[in-house]
């Protein structure tokens, strides 16, 4: 899994509400022997590595992978995460963060993949009220989202309780 810092509007609300730096998540296979993410943007796609890594902030990111992966990722339950993971491209990104199949979102992708093809669970159950919502921009992305219809009590899981689950193990940091 690669983690990363975003731009975006977006990425500044979930920098915020999560008090973290990371705010997008893809996960890393190869693809014809050339490394690869799978990412959730608009729509689902796999964008070559340099050009994942170029569109974070500083050009900075993180890797980390299972902290067991070495009895948990055999070949073929590699196979099958990546199998899985192309039945999500071309799905449109979910703005509004519903634990739904009809559009996802990065961290959400992330999440299924490994609950789908290892039954692992990445990260503890989280509601979008555990969240610091606290926050002006914050507030602001949530209105123009949701209007008064905020889905306080929805489960979300963000890359920053991603990247924080004891789960896993960081190999790589740049920049």
């Amino acid at each position: 899994m690669i983690f990363q810092e975003t731009f975006s509007e977006q990425g500044k609300a979930i920098k915020i509400a999560t008090r973290s730096r990371y705010t997008h998540v893809g996960i890393i296979f190869k693809y014809k022997e050339k490394l690869k993410v799978l990412e959730a943007v608009e729509p689902v796609k796999i964008t070559e590595i340099d050009t994942f890594i170029s569109k974070g902030k500083n050009k900075h990111f993180v890797i980390k992978r299972l902290a067991n992966s070495d009895m948990l990722l055999t070949e073929e339950k590699i196979r099958l995460m990546k199998s899985i993971g192309n039945q999500y491209i071309g799905k449109h990104y979910d703005i509004y963060f519903n634990w739904s199949d009809e559009k996802i979102y990065c961290t959400e992708l992330a999440w299924k993949i490994f609950k789908q093809a290892l039954n692992i669970e990445l990260t503890e159950e989280k509601r979008l009220k555990d969240f610091d919502l606290s926050n002006p921009a914050v507030k602001y992305l949530m209105k123009k989202r949701y209007g008064k219809n905020i889905p306080f009590n929805d489960f979300v899981v963000s890359p920053a309780d991603m990247f924080s689950s004891k789960k896993l193990k960081t190999i790589m940091e740049l920049n």
